[in-house]
């Protein structure tokens, strides 16, 4: 099985030292989409958020692809970048780091919090596997509508299904099922999203007719 396909089939694989031909020219092309997104990186990073202009058309670069309306706050970090599937609506605050080595795919009005880090890696428990390098890539796909809270940790081959709110400050596993509010670490299911969330916005704070628009 070549680099590539372990890569976006789960197996374990090492990204350098691999010997035959294809695999090395495989890890040539991962360490040019590397550099190139921490190159496109810095820019966004350092582009003024006035530049409404430029920031969106970084984001078309260095994504593998964009919906419309579309606002990511700096700084934000990435892998690759050319991994990462975005739909439309979405707004990210600061500090959102995605280790893409794999997919990720997020749906259509996503909102995520300060301080969230979703990752598709990981590494073989046992140290002699992590020598060198040692890892797997499991994608991760946000549905439509999904919410997600401040410090959240997303962990590979996760499926937080549509309209969820993920707590702050969870770490989440598992596959999260859609129309449910969950946090915890490790992540878990509270209650499913109900009527009485659309008479009150937080906690006992009711929701009056000149509040929406």
């Amino acid at each position: 099985m070549s680099l590539e396909e372990k890569m976006k089939t789960g197996e374990l694989y090492w990204e350098s030292g691999n010997q035959s031909q294809e695999d090395q020219a495989y890890e040539k092309l991962i360490e040019e989409q590397r550099t190139n997104c921490k190159e496109l990186i810095f820019d966004y990073n350092q582009t003024r958020p006035s530049n409404t202009e430029r920031k969106s058309q970084l984001l078309k670069e260095i994504l593998g692809s964009v919906g419309t309306a579309i606002w990511i706050e700096s700084p934000v970090h990435m892998a690759y970048g050319v991994n990462t599937l975005i739909g439309d609506h979405f707004y990210a605050n600061f500090n959102l780091v995605l280790v893409d080595d794999g997919q990720v795919r997020i749906g259509n009005n996503v909102m995520i919090a300060p301080n969230v880090t979703i990752t598709t890696t990981g590494h073989p428990v046992h140290p002699e596997y992590r020598q060198g390098g040692g890892q797997f890539s499991l994608p991760v796909v946000i549905e439509d509508g999904v919410w997600i809270g401040s410090n959240v940790v997303i962990m590979p081959g996760v499926t937080i299904g549509e309209n969820t709110v993920i707590g702050a400050g969870s770490v989440v596993t598992k596959d999260i099922p859609a129309n449910v509010v969950a946090f915890g670490s490790p992540c878990r299911v509270n209650r499913p999203i109900s009527e009485r969330d659309k008479a009150y916005y937080h906690q006992d704070r009711k929701i009056r007719p000149d509040h929406l628009r």
